[in-house]
């Protein structure tokens, strides 16, 4: 009589186990919210018993804060990518915050703002993110007054303000009724133009070129 074959259960190393745990968390995070983010959901995802998730993470406060800085540093290099001109990296991050490519990302950072009021740890993670993401955004304006592609005096000054405009722009990421003004849609390029000296419809036109690629 042949016997039938039993499944038998990988044992991960802690280390593995805890990149999985938080790269799920980070998943539902982006897809669902932040409020979503349960030892059970993330379980029941990776078929296993919340008991083991509560081994690594005790307190899901600290799983959510820990997935919310996974998920934007992740999307942080998408929107920041190495090589080409400082002109064709900002038409790339215009192009995926006007172009819906940072839709999952603009809502997360929503829900992080309004759930960071009542927890000081996420309130925290929030402001270093801010921080490395406006670290990152005037390094690329300084390079670009280096290389000519923009005629700004404070690099930082121009960050804030092309950083107010995508916020800005995203505080109606969730919107019920279609806002397709193109005094809208393009506010981020418009701003940006504005703020780093680059002649009306540079930005706009390296945008679009981007889009048709």
């Amino acid at each position: 009589m042949v016997s039938s074959p039993t499944t038998q259960r990988v044992r991960k190393l802690p280390g593995e186990r805890r990149a999985e745990i938080l790269a799920e968390a980070a998943s539902i995070a982006l897809g669902e919210g932040l409020e979503r983010i349960t030892l059970r959901a993330v379980a029941d995802r990776l078929g296993v018993r919340p008991g083991l998730i509560s081994h690594y993470y005790p307190a899901a406060e600290d799983l959510v804060v820990a997935a919310f800085v996974l998920a934007v540093s992740e999307e942080r290099e998408e929107l920041f990518p190495d090589g080409g001109t400082p002109l064709a990296r900002m038409a790339h991050l215009i192009s995926r915050i006007e172009g819906g490519g940072a839709l999952e990302l603009t809502r997360l950072w929503l829900n992080a703002r309004h759930l960071c009021r009542f927890t000081p740890a996420l309130a925290d993670a929030m402001l270093a993110q801010e921080h490395l993401d406006r670290t990152r955004l005037t390094a690329l304006i300084q390079e670009g007054v280096t290389s000519g592609d923009f005629a700004v005096g404070d690099p930082f000054a121009a960050c804030i303000r092309i950083w107010v405009a995508i916020d800005g722009v995203g505080s109606y990421v969730n919107n019920p009724g279609s806002f397709d003004y193109e005094a809208f849609t393009r506010f981020v390029a418009d701003v940006a133009e504005w703020s780093l000296g680059v002649p009306a419809g540079a930005l706009r036109a390296a945008v679009d070129q981007l889009r048709e690629a």
